[in-house]
């Protein structure tokens, strides 16, 4: 025999499983949310509104001239494959279609350990020092690595530099004398990137759009054609 109580029994025996799935639900979904930071990451290849215009171009390392029509802000960390990858074959490819029209800004996002922070502290030494130099230096950092143990050390970068004939003593009073210049430029780096969603390497902005992941040249091609259009 059923037992009523002012119609509550029927309802839950009713309609009590329902409301326990959905409750859980909630619950796990608000869980995912707040292990997220309530914020939602980027998909690999999915353009987020943002602008280059809000983006700080001068405080580093950069190749092509400040006079480009266009400039590609790249956020990046030392010890990120996909970032090795990114460089060698989407960047390269950047600047030998585009030339002195396209300049590309480097920017620390180096969140992968202290080794990577060392590259990006050297990397600001070098800058300073032989900001026409930088180039070559940025891309023997990545013929052998990343790799922690077998470029990102300083005995690595010490024979790096010296191979390409840069003052290693140079080098070293530059990181030792502006090493909290160099570290507030490379937090404000990672800070900037997070402002706008960045939270993994490589990152890219041109124009108006945020690009996640290693993205292939045709894609980031489409976005440069259409700002020298503008």
């Amino acid at each position: 025999m059923e037992t009523k109580v002012n119609g509550a029994g029927t309802f839950f025996e009713k309609y009590g499983t329902a409301l326990a799935v959905l409750v859980g639900a909630l619950i796990i979904g608000s869980a995912f949310a707040f292990g997220q930071g309530g914020e939602r990451a980027p998909v690999a290849g999915e353009p987020i509104a943002v602008d280059i215009k809000d983006v700080e171009l001068d405080n580093g390392p950069s190749v092509g001239p400040k006079s480009a029509k266009v400039s590609v802000a790249v956020w990046f960390d030392y010890q990120c494959h996909f970032c090795k990858q990114y460089e060698t074959t989407t960047i390269q490819e950047i600047i030998a279609a585009y030339g002195n029209d396209v300049r590309i800004v480097y920017k620390d996002f180096q969140f992968l350990g202290s080794a990577s922070n060392d590259a990006a502290l050297y990397s600001r030494a070098v800058w300073d020092a032989y900001p026409d130099r930088w180039s070559e230096w940025f891309a023997g950092m990545f013929e052998a690595g990343p790799d922690s143990e077998g470029t990102l050390n300083l005995a690595a970068m010490d024979a790096l530099s010296s191979r390409l004939g840069l003052d290693v003593a140079r080098l070293t009073k530059l990181r030792t004398d502006k090493a909290s210049e160099y570290q507030a430029a490379i937090d404000a780096d990672r800070a900037e990137g997070q402002s706008f969603g960045i939270n993994g390497t490589p990152g890219t902005i041109i124009g108006t759009t945020l690009v996640a992941g290693a993205q292939p040249f045709a894609s980031v091609k489409a976005l440069i054609d259409a700002e020298l259009a503008r």
